[in-house]
């Protein structure tokens, strides 16, 4: 039977977290399991690092942003950075340790929250034999094999604010307004937000974008009278020509897995060249990490404590191996090995992405409501 249980929360920070806490706490306490926290994700996993988690712990947190146990994107168990005898930076695998440390301490299961890559992650340790329970967690809403992830509608809900807020500037002044949102590959939380806030030009990842397309759109609207534009650019956007807008890159990361490659930039590249093309004022205003802070919505308050308290109840019914999942609007579950895909090697970062379907519902309705895509 299973009676000692772990979470961590890995990645990014995310509205939801702390509801998938609170889930999977109470179902386990309704069950008499008990439940510690890792702190930092998979560095309190590597550390050995946790906290037992209760009804006081838990209590009052279900609407709060971030996580209550810290989290952490900077690690990878199975290619931890050290510097050896001669003095060079090296990557060793201690996902074996880890693994004898967890069954040492008697935990039966651990639940692993996470975007991506934090997943593959955990099912490479199932491969080392460790009980494995997967939650999705993004608000970029990229994670494969769900309708949907938590963080995303709250992510919506402060992009489609912001909309709403540089409207009301772009009218008294008739500027042209760029708003950049998250998006790294997919562009789910531009085009909903883009939808909902009533734009009129979106760039998204998926869509490769002219210039020209979404000046002509501008113009089209100084035609009629309205001399302002709202366009909502992802930070993945580029154009046809081009390629995605690189702030920096952070060391070596890249071999251990990790992404080391930071974007930015779309937005105020898209305005500047509107600007300089067209002579007229525009303004770029990026969301960047407002979209992931506060508090968390309604929808993914619920959703979050589906998540954590069904990721209990497959940990109780020794259904191990699994990511809980809302497919088709039912919650249910799927094998970890289908999200990790054909990325087998061990260790490496998973590349499986749910990309926005360019013949689904909301490319069709942006299209169908003259929203420019650019193309």
């Amino acid at each position: 039977m299973v009676k000692k249980v772990g979470i961590l929360t890995a990645g990014g920070d995310c509205p939801g977290l702390n509801a998938v806490i609170r889930g999977a706490v109470k179902t386990a306490l309704y069950n008499g399991v008990e439940v510690y926290g890792f702190l930092e994700g998979y560095q309190g996993l590597l550390k050995n690092n946790y906290i037992k988690l209760g009804l006081n712990e838990v209590s009052g947190i279900i609407h709060k942003g971030g996580t209550i146990l810290k989290s952490n994107n900077g690690t990878n168990c199975f290619a931890v950075p050290e510097v050896n005898e001669k003095g060079e930076k090296v990557f060793v695998d201690k996902s074996e340790e880890v693994a004898e440390m967890l069954k040492k301490d008697g935990f039966d299961c651990l639940i692993v929250v996470g975007g991506d890559g934090s997943l593959k992650s955990g099912r490479d340790f199932m491969l080392r034999g460790v009980n494995v329970i997967g939650v999705p967690k993004t608000i970029d809403n990229d994670v494969p094999f769900t309708d949907v992830t938590f963080g995303y509608n709250t992510a919506v809900d402060v992009a489609t604010e912001a909309i709403d807020r540089l409207r009301t500037t772009a009218e008294s002044h008739g500027r042209i307004m760029v708003l950049e949102v998250m998006g790294r590959y997919a562009g789910w939380i531009a085009l909903s937000a883009a939808i909902a806030g009533g734009a009129d030009n979106c760039l998204i990842p998926e869509i490769p974008y002219d210039l020209n397309k979404v000046i002509e759109k501008i113009n089209k609207r100084s035609e009629t009278g309205r001399n302002y534009s709202i366009i909502v650019v992802a930070e993945g956007a580029k154009p046809k020509e081009g390629s995605i807008s690189i702030r920096e890159v952070e060391g070596n990361a890249e071999n251990a897995g990790l992404d080391s490659v930071k974007l930015g930039g779309a937005g105020e590249y898209v305005a500047k060249q509107i600007e300089k093309l067209t002579g007229l004022t525009t303004r770029s205003t990026t969301l960047g990490y407002i979209q992931r802070g506060g508090n968390t919505c309604a929808y993914d308050r619920i959703l979050s404590t589906k998540f954590g308290s069904y990721a209990m109840q497959l940990c109780i019914e020794e259904k191990f191996g699994r990511m809980v999942t809302v497919l088709n609007g039912k919650l249910q579950s799927i094998s970890l090995n289908e999200v990790a895909g054909t990325n087998t090697t061990i260790g490496a970062k998973s590349s499986n992405l749910k990309l926005v379907d360019l013949n689904g519902d909301l490319v069709q309705t942006a299209r169908r409501i003259g929203i420019c895509l650019g193309d």
